[in-house]
């Protein structure tokens, strides 16, 4: 365990040196591309060149393009707080800004909220719990406990962690956005920025109503891509496509003979030593006995009879089984070099995604005890994405600052030591957490606009913590309270009193050091 962490901390202690100097002083839209031992330090102007670039080598290097009429815009609505994206960091948000007395708008793309939940189909919130974890306590607990109360949750297969039902998950998410006064918008996209000498002032729409602008005392982006941020021309990290996390194509299937399948997965029973097969995980050592549950092995015959293809990646874990059968959150299939800010790499990988799906399932039938007989249920609303855009905030995290239980003065909660992304894998079984800074949510140039989730600011190591869907209801619930006590007070989020934030996240049951 002490080797790995010294490896690790070795390794970003230098990066971090290096990404502080860089990041240092810089108060807007950067003018050119910085590099980075992970990616690139960039911003929308330099994107958007990029993207030119692209586009004129499919149109045969002609460059196109259009100038849109300067036209009046519609207000569709106006309120305290606007969050942009309904996922585990904007629910958490929201409800947490409302619940310290702001008004507020949940606004969100798809036709349901609950983000990566109910759009992709992962179930878990946290699924690290194993013996010894000292976990966040917050919103994220409290939907967990609320769906399970609802009826919608059942226990993770070798742990105390929660499996949330992907679709139930929507009606608790209704639930509680109407049991605290948020105002919903569903089906709407945020394609611009409306900005006044640096500071946000809303944002503007597109949806079935047309184009409509939505003016905002404060804004946090939690899109999971700092979408957001992005309009806004604050500075982000990107890393390269090569070294950017897979994407997945999560699907369920129905018909799982399930006394026979967990009589053979009891007597084949998988650990995270096993990881390092399609996953390639290396882990401090004292995850390897761990049970876990994870499929690789068990698939070779499929290879070998050719079912699984030559150079499509099949292999990875289930999750819950229903009674009645039906095998959910199947996390089998994963595709690399995807953009996932880039319609190209999207429509590409979903149709791939689903291709490959159909190929894991035939596996799965050949070779699995209790799969023979299963059928496809239904896929994901939408491909799972992992890595993307990270804003450059106010503070960075390292990964020392996520293997050594770093403590900061601006805590807005806690997050156990479990690391999961980049060939690493940490579990919170020694009772390690650490403090989660207000400053890694407040980005660069442009002030009462705050993200949360995984497009924190952070090197690779610390997004391999603080992507994790419970710890995006911490960095959520810390940005609604401060964009509420901001409001409160009358100050900025750039200059809001971190203690008043503090007393009032602790006053909804958060656990903040």
């Amino acid at each position: 365990e002490a080797n790995i962490r010294d490896q690790v901390n070795a390794q970003y202690e230098a990066q971090a040196v290096r990404m502080v100097g860089r990041w240092a002083g810089i108060k807007g839209p950067l003018k050119s591309r910085t590099q980075h031992p992970d990616g690139e330090i960039t911003s929308r102007a330099l994107e958007v060149d990029v993207s030119t670039q692209r586009a004129a080598k499919r149109l045969n290097n002609v460059v196109r393009h259009i100038e849109e009429p300067r036209k009046k815009i519609p207000v569709l609505d106006s309120c305290d707080v606007l969050v942009v994206g309904g996922g585990p960091s904007g629910l958490s948000a929201a409800l947490g800004a409302a619940r310290a007395g702001a008004d507020v708008l949940l606004m969100e793309k798809f036709g349901c909220f609950g983000g990566v939940i109910t759009t992709v189909g992962m179930e878990t919130l946290g699924w690290y719990r194993y013996e010894g974890t000292v976990d966040s306590e917050g919103v994220g607990v409290e939907m967990e406990r609320i769906a399970a109360k609802m009826g919608g949750a059942i226990k993770w297969p070798y742990n105390d962690s929660e499996c949330l039902d992907a679709d139930f998950f929507k009606v608790v998410a209704d639930h509680l956005v109407r049991e605290s006064g948020i105002r919903p918008l569903l089906h709407c996209t945020a394609v611009e920025v409306l900005t006044e000498d640096g500071v946000i002032k809303g944002v503007i729409t597109e949806s079935k109503s047309g184009r409509q602008a939505i003016l905002a005392k404060r804004v946090i982006d939690c899109t999971g891509d700092a979408d957001v941020a992005h309009l806004a021309g604050v500075p982000y990290l990107k890393n390269k496509m090569e070294g950017m996390l897979g994407v997945t194509s999560v699907f369920n299937v129905a018909g799982v003979d399930k006394p026979k399948f967990l009589k053979y997965i009891d007597q084949n029973p998988a650990t995270y030593k096993d990881w390092v097969d399609t996953w390639e995980q290396k882990t401090t050592g004292k995850e390897d006995g761990l049970k876990s549950p994870y499929l690789d092995t068990q698939l070779q015959g499929a290879r070998d009879a050719g079912i699984i293809p030559k150079g499509v990646s099949v292999g990875g874990s289930w999750s819950a089984l229903s009674d009645a059968g039906e095998a959910t959150n199947l996390n089998l299939v994963h595709m690399k070099n995807i953009d996932c800010t880039d319609v190209l790499d999207l429509t590409k990988a979903e149709m791939e995604g689903r291709t490959n799906s159909m190929h894991a399932l035939n596996a799965l039938k050949h070779s699995l005890p209790g799969f023979e007989n299963t059928k496809l249920r239904n896929f994901g609303m939408t491909l799972g994405t992992r890595d993307s855009r990270k804003i450059v905030g106010r503070y960075n995290l390292t990964g020392k600052d996520v293997c050594n239980q770093a403590r900061f003065e601006d805590s807005i909660g806690i997050f156990p030591e479990f690391v999961d992304g980049y060939s690493i894998l940490i579990l919170p079984t020694t009772g390690r957490y650490f403090h989660v800074p207000y400053g890694c949510m407040v980005p660069q140039g442009v002030d009462n606009l705050l993200v949360a989730g995984r497009a924190v600011a952070g090197d690779r190591v610390s997004h391999a913590a603080t992507r994790n869907m419970m710890c995006c209801t911490v960095t959520g619930q810390g940005a609604g309270v401060a964009a509420a006590i901001s409001l409160k007070d009358g100050v900025t989020t750039q200059k809001v009193d971190i203690k008043k934030v503090q007393a009032e996240l602790k006053r909804q049951k958060v656990r903040v050091f």
